[in-house]
């Protein structure tokens, strides 16, 4: 009889149910106390501050709790420089395919090729399952060549240089395996003299002056001293006379330096003496930051910079993107031939990216030649779908119609309890349940993608997804369900909890449900205890400066900051502002999304000013927002909007009606909250 109270909560919990789960299905794994989670919470706590003592001290306390393979590898990771190999062992061994096994051998191969251990890294290497770590294998291929360089094939030379060049923060792996790839004499298959100098454009570029001063210390090891200068004084370099080859080239990178602030006097300097001296491919390179960061600024005068580049094909995919959406902000019209030119010359990777395929589909569309019409046709037919924002718009070009696909086939049983059992969910969701959403998603993604060879297929997929949506983790649940290529089960992909609370309160303010119900998919993923870095709280991720206002805007009486993450005063919160600035942009929900997520202020500067600017199609105004961020909430709220109103059975279920178009900010009705924060 006293079992069945406590079934009886499992059954009431799903969260009580997964803890249950975990322990059960561990080894040695008994029922556990709160103390033994505080335990787990202090260890946690301890790894975060670095307090060794304290880890080891714990760790004997926490045997047999099912978080115990976070316990012990954050004990021995905070030792790991002066760990044994017999414990190394230890570990591997008895907690034999985990996350956690995994982990701290990826950590171990980066201490080993950090100290250029390459017989013990050889014997390791072959062990690490994920095997996504860029560093790591950098280090692989470096140990490689070190031992045997005629084993270096010009594909593994391919695979360094993607590696080094795909890497924003500097790291020792790859850097180290260029310089040792790297052949000044310009031989097939090694690194050029041109890979060094273009990382270190894309290095200064990103304000990363120390990966910059790395990439130039392989090629030009004499004047890595002027990097800096040329990061931190640009213009006493670009002041000075041009002189050798490598000096033009530290030129370059003092442009692209004082483009990121001042792009216009850039283009100057570039124009009247620099151009001459520097090679064709760092001119086009330094064209291309001015005209990216003309575009970051709205600056009409955007396209005329990118019109400068000879060669696209010298642009990266970064550059070559803002290069399509400067042509798209072009006056008047879209310059389609700047589009085409630039979708055309990005990597197969870029232009596999749904965004350039679409621009690409759409530049060849408007061409006048019947062949081309009919190529951009089939260029937009191979990505329509409603699986994303570009997917709808691709679809609505082509004159079809977005509808559900039908729900998959029902899980099994076998299905569901082999979700069920999987220790590595339920270690998860019981991560993620006390506190260490981190943690669990992390184990929850290696359980789901790479804890067996291949991963999971789509119906084991969509099992762990349902096992996520069970237990109310909607985070996993939408993230795992979205994984299937073919299968698209809707109810786990755009779940709608508190649809009853939700759908009344959207109503009632004169809000489409379906708006409301995508913006909080994109906010907060359905975490009721959701907190940003920058302090946004609960479902609808409102600040509390936000929250205060517009609590008093609608009448919200008695309204205190603890009370945000209340689910329904967070609901009336959130709704109520998103009704505030939605009115105050007209209607526009592609400019309320952008207001909701930066700020009012920013979205109103985002139209061209002076009631000049062009009439952009909302999906031209949405990519050439200059914050990433934004860029693609904006995208994903209208497109997650339009599946929910498939489901809900509103209107509209058009991605293209939903962005509308977005002029000039002159011309624009007053916004009747002067205040709106």
């Amino acid at each position: 009889m006293l079992f069945q109270p406590i079934l009886a909560l499992i059954g009431r919990t799903p969260a009580l149910g997964a803890l249950c789960a975990a322990a059960m299905l561990l080894p040695s794994a008994p029922a556990h106390s709160q103390a033994g989670d505080d335990k787990i919470l202090e260890m946690h706590q301890a790894q975060r501050k670095g307090d060794r003592a304290r880890l080891s001290a714990l760790l004997p306390q926490v045997r047999g709790h099912a978080l115990e393979p976070w316990a012990a590898y954050w004990e021995l990771r905070a030792r790991l420089d002066s760990a044994t190999q017999t414990e190394l062992n230890e570990f591997f061994t008895r907690y034999a395919g985990t996350y956690q096994e995994d982990r701290l051998r990826n950590d171990l191969l980066l201490l080993l090729g950090q100290r250029r251990d390459w017989t013990r890294f050889e014997a390791e290497y072959p062990k690490f399952r994920m095997n996504d770590d860029r560093e790591v294998r950098c280090y692989a291929i470096l140990a490689q060549h070190t031992r045997n360089e005629s084993l270096t094939t010009p594909a593994l030379v391919d695979e360094v240089r993607r590696n080094w060049l795909g890497q924003r923060e500097r790291d020792d792996g790859c850097t180290a395996a260029a310089a040792a790839l790297y052949d000044a004499k310009g031989r097939a298959g090694r690194l050029g003299s041109n890979d060094i100098w273009r990382k270190a454009r894309m290095a200064m570029e990103a304000g990363r002056t120390r990966a910059a001063t790395e990439a130039v210390e392989i090629v030009a090891p004499r004047v890595v001293s002027l990097v800096a200068e040329a990061a931190s004084s640009p213009t006493k370099i670009l002041t000075r006379r041009g002189g050798t080859t490598v000096r033009n080239e530290i030129a370059g990178l003092a442009l692209i330096k004082l483009a990121a602030t001042d792009p216009f006097g850039a283009a100057h300097l570039l124009e009247t003496k620099w151009h001459s001296e520097i090679v064709d491919e760092e001119a086009n390179w330094v064209w291309g930051v001015i005209g990216k960061q003309a575009a970051l600024k709205l600056s009409a005068d955007a396209a005329e910079f990118f019109s400068r580049v000879a060669r696209d094909n010298d642009l990266n995919d970064d550059l070559l993107g803002w290069k399509v959406r400067a042509a798209l902000r072009a006056e008047k019209r879209p310059k389609w031939d700047m589009v085409l030119s630039a979708t055309e010359a990005m990597s197969e990777d870029g232009r596999k990216d749904p965004t350039w395929a679409y621009w690409r589909g759409r530049a060849l569309i408007a061409s006048r030649d019947e062949a081309q019409r009919a190529k951009g046709r089939e260029v937009l037919a191979g990505i329509a779908s409603i699986r994303g924002f570009y997917e709808l718009l691709a679809m609505e070009e082509l004159g079809q119609k977005p509808s559900l696909p039908s729900k998959p086939a029902a899980l099994s049983p076998e299905e569901i309890e082999a979700a069920r059992l999987n220790a590595g969910l339920n270690r998860a969701v019981y991560a993620i349940t006390i506190g260490l959403r981190p943690e669990g998603v992390r184990e929850w993604n290696y359980s789901t993608n790479l804890a067996k060879p291949g991963g999971m297929s789509e119906r084991e997929l969509l099992a762990a997804a349902q096992f996520a949506c069970d237990r109310e983790v909607w985070d996993r649940c939408i993230n795992t369900s979205e994984r299937t290529r073919q299968a698209f089960d809707a109810d786990q992909r755009f779940p709608m909890p508190f649809r009853d609370a939700v759908v009344a309160r959207s109503k009632a303010i004169g809000l489409d449900p379906a708006y409301v119900y995508g913006l909080i998919r994109q906010e907060s993923r359905f975490i009721m205890d959701a907190r940003s870095h920058v302090g946004a709280s609960g479902l609808m991720q409102v600040m509390p400066r936000t929250a205060a206002w517009t609590a008093k805007k609608i009448g919200l009486d008695g309204f205190k900051p603890e009370q945000i993450t209340d689910r329904d005063t967070n609901i009336a919160i959130g709704t109520g502002y998103l009704k505030l600035v939605l009115d105050d942009f007209q209607g526009s929900q592609a400019l309320a999304a952008a207001a909701y997520n930066a700020g009012p202020g920013r979205p109103r500067n985002w139209r061209a000013p002076g009631g000049r600017g062009p009439v952009l199609e909302g999906a031209a105004w949405a990519e050439n927002i200059p914050f990433n961020e934004t860029r693609d909430y904006v995208k994903k709220v209208v497109a997650n909007s339009v599946v929910y109103a498939m489901i809900l059975g509103t209107q509209p279920q058009s991605a293209k009606a939903r962005m509308g178009q977005v002029g000039p900010r002159e011309g624009a009705a007053p916004s009747p909250n002067t205040d709106l924060p």
